[in-house]
């Protein structure tokens, strides 16, 4: 009996930890992505849960196993304004706060790429270099709807949180 209770013991320790090793070889299991994240919305909460979603993506894949776009057109640019400048823009509200603009660095700092519309910047009255939380020339694409569509046509998977 006591033959038995040590041999299931050891192939229970052994299950539990290939199951272990299972887990956390999991991320290298997903490989290499190419994802473009779609925002064109005003509601902070919804922002928040996309930047979580994409940190959630990162921790598991892998920042080097990601290229990873977010692109901002519309109404989705206010998660990048900034809140004292709305009243000269055509936004309803600007939502870089110091949380947002936080979790946007955190990202960034991971590899995140966010992109910009132009028209939106044009039809919204925004300028970047003031307006927006870190946000230079190189972040800015002609048309944010065009650049999902060349994205997409590039091999990248597009989410819309």
């Amino acid at each position: 009996m006591t033959h038995r209770l040590t041999i299931s013991s050891a192939v229970t320790l052994f299950l539990f930890f290939a199951m272990t090793a299972l887990v956390q070889a999991a991320p290298s299991d997903y490989g290499k992505q190419k994802v473009v994240y779609h925002i064109n919305y005003d509601n902070p909460k919804k922002e928040a849960g996309a930047l979580r979603n994409i940190q959630n993506h990162i921790n598991a894949v892998g920042a080097e196993n990601l290229d990873l776009k977010v692109v901002l057109h519309g109404n989705g640019l206010a998660l990048l304004l900034e809140p004292e400048a709305l009243s000269h823009t055509k936004m309803k509200h600007g939502n870089a706060t110091e949380d947002m603009k936080a979790k946007v660095s955190g990202l960034k700092d991971q590899g995140v790429r966010f992109q910009v519309c132009a028209n939106t910047l044009r039809g919204k009255k925004i300028n970047y270099e003031q307006d927006l939380y870190d946000v230079d020339k190189g972040d800015i694409v002609p048309s944010g709807v065009a650049e999902l569509a060349k994205l997409q046509a590039k091999g990248y998977t597009y989410i819309k949180p």
